[in-house]
């Protein structure tokens, strides 16, 4: 399994971001600037906490496995694989939600002096910073689940 990149995570950040700046500039000169919803932040939170929640629950398994403790229960491969899928799919979905806020927020920095849109600017800045910690969580979670590197097949071949 290929780890996160984080080029990629940025790359995606910028292009929605971009796209959503571009949408909002058009949005708003032929109609109403849909709002940005205060759903968005939490939702992204609550997918942070899961996935730093998971990667902590792995770690102390995989440690007490480590040590051989009675009655410690293992980590199957397959579960840290579907955990790292999880993340890494929240991760990339998050990097387009955060740039699409973002961008959003961006084009809304130019109107700050009306109430509804400061509201619509902390909404698109609080999606961005949840964005990131899903990232953050994401990377944490697939760090922890990273195998050790075979030695093995490191090595060159004895002549």
């Amino acid at each position: 399994m290929k780890q996160l990149r984080l080029k990629v995570l940025t790359g995606l950040f910028l292009v929605a971001g971009i796209l959503s700046w571009g949408a909002a500039r058009l949005w708003d000169a032929v109609g109403t600037l849909p709002s940005v919803p205060l759903a968005a932040p939490i939702v992204l939170a609550v997918i942070a906490a899961v996935l730093t929640a998971t990667a902590l629950s792995i770690r102390a398994r995989l440690k007490a496995q480590r040590e051989r403790r009675p009655g410690a229960k293992g980590v199957e491969p397959l579960m840290a694989a579907r955990a790292v899928v999880f993340g890494q799919a929240s991760a990339l979905v998050a990097a387009l939600v955060a740039g699409m806020y973002g961008g959003t927020g961006v084009f809304l920095l130019g109107s700050l002096d009306i109430p509804a849109r400061r509201d619509q600017a902390l909404y698109a800045a609080a999606s961005v910073a949840a964005g990131i910690a899903v990232i953050a969580a994401a990377l944490f979670l697939e760090r922890v689940c990273k195998l050790p590197e075979d030695d093995d097949q490191n090595r060159a071949p004895a002549a």
